[in-house]
């Protein structure tokens, strides 16, 4: 026999045993356990909320998992830290996507990485669930791999703009680090302000540096009564004491993210006296608000990880429908599971079984109703207004 006849021999005999193979690798993938990833600030400017975020996503996969898992295949749940940066997260969701060959991903949190991260995941047909604000980001080319359970910039600029009106502003400044929804935001804000005859001037900062006193007195010459603060909880604190050292004694609203408990304690008792916040409300009382709380062993969940919670069960019930993990499967079954009209439920593993049953089910989650724009807007949400009184956040009302 030729060198080039055993050459074509040990060739055909190569690839006939990869053909052979190659059911049984189907068979493992189709059998194997379904692989999602949590991509949450684990550290970085949202690492207050990333670990809980990603803690509450693998509490529930193992309900779901004890109940018998999707078609018969245990939840994977691989957690990586974007690190509130968007370079660390496009990293970390090239590693989700290439080796750990995820599904879905869950939980972006800022929106700049959600920005950077998006691409790969519509271009390796990866569906990305986000709590992430800026409009722009459902307004990217995604071809339907893009959900939000957060309600966009426009609809919390809005409300912001509502808020500083009801507490008797007429002059609102907005002060902001440029991030992919400031424009968004502030645009919103002054239609509603200047609607009402008031006035709105903006200015953007350098989040990195370590004093915005500069910054602080061009605004303040426009006497505004309010001051919208636009950033997050490290430079947010920054303005605020200048905002105090500058005798600055008018109407403070940030973000809840913002101003949080960590920033509250951090700070005097006096500096952050009366400020006001704004975040989306969790849909506190319901059975899926619940059992966030119970998973995670405390009172009062945060909205970002009830938004997640509802992540991983309409990700697992659109699998289920669809009868496959892909993340095309989940895009195209999403919304029969979310909004179809069937049982209303608010827990996957409820869910599932009344798919198995031949039923249809509509979800109803622990961040509220779950229905989706075609473009993966959230349709609606309710907002929740607390203030800083006495070192503590108290509840103002929910609307």
């Amino acid at each position: 026999m030729t060198d080039v006849s055993r050459r074509h021999l040990l060739g055909g005999t190569v690839l006939a045993a990869g053909v052979l193979a190659l059911p049984g690798l189907v068979r493992a993938q189709q059998d194997g356990p379904i692989k999602l990833g949590t991509l949450t600030p684990l550290t970085g400017s949202g690492g207050s909320y990333g670990p809980g975020m990603a803690e509450v996503v693998k509490k529930a996969a193992a309900e779901i998992n004890q109940a018998g898992g999707v078609l018969g295949r245990p939840l994977s749940i691989i957690s990586e830290d974007d690190q509130t940066n968007p370079e660390a997260g496009l990293r970390a969701a090239r590693k989700l996507i290439d080796i750990d060959g995820v599904s879905a991903i869950i939980g972006t949190w800022a929106s700049s990485v959600t920005t950077a991260v998006a691409p790969v995941c519509w271009q390796a047909g990866v569906l990305l669930a986000t709590v992430s604000g800026a409009d722009s980001i459902t307004r990217l080319p995604h071809n339907g791999f893009i959900i939000r359970t957060q309600p966009n910039t426009s609809l919390q600029g809005r409300k912001f703009g509502e808020f500083a009106l009801e507490v008797g502003a007429k002059t609102v400044a907005f002060m902001s680090p440029q991030t992919p929804f400031t424009d968004a935001q502030f645009a919103e804000l002054t239609k509603v302000v200047t609607a009402a005859g008031g006035k709105t001037t903006s200015l953007i900062y350098d989040d990195k540096k370590t004093t915005f006193r500069t910054e602080v007195d061009q605004v303040l010459r426009g006497r505004p009564d309010a001051i919208v603060m636009g950033g997050y909880t490290t430079d947010t604190a920054v303005l605020i004491r200048d905002l105090y050292r500058a005798n600055y004694r008018g109407k403070l609203l940030g973000f809840a993210y913002a101003v949080n408990r960590q920033l509250v304690e951090a700070l005097p008792a006096d500096v952050s006296e009366g400020i006001y916040t704004l975040s989306p409300s969790a849909a506190e009382g319901s059975g899926g608000y619940g059992r966030v709380a119970k998973l995670l062993g405390v009172d009062a969940p945060d909205t970002y990880a009830c938004q997640v919670y509802d992540h991983l069960n309409l990700i697992a019930l659109a699998m289920a429908a669809g009868g496959g993990a892909t993340g095309a499967i989940v895009r195209d079954h999403l919304r029969k599971v979310a909004q179809g009209g069937g049982q209303p439920v608010n827990n996957a593993a409820e869910g599932l079984r009344m798919l198995a049953a031949g039923g249809k089910v509509d979800y109803d989650g622990a961040s509220g109703p779950c229905d989706f724009t075609e473009i993966g807007d959230i349709t609606d949400a309710r907002f929740r207004y607390e203030q800083v009184q006495g070192g503590k956040i108290t509840l103002l009302k929910i609307a």
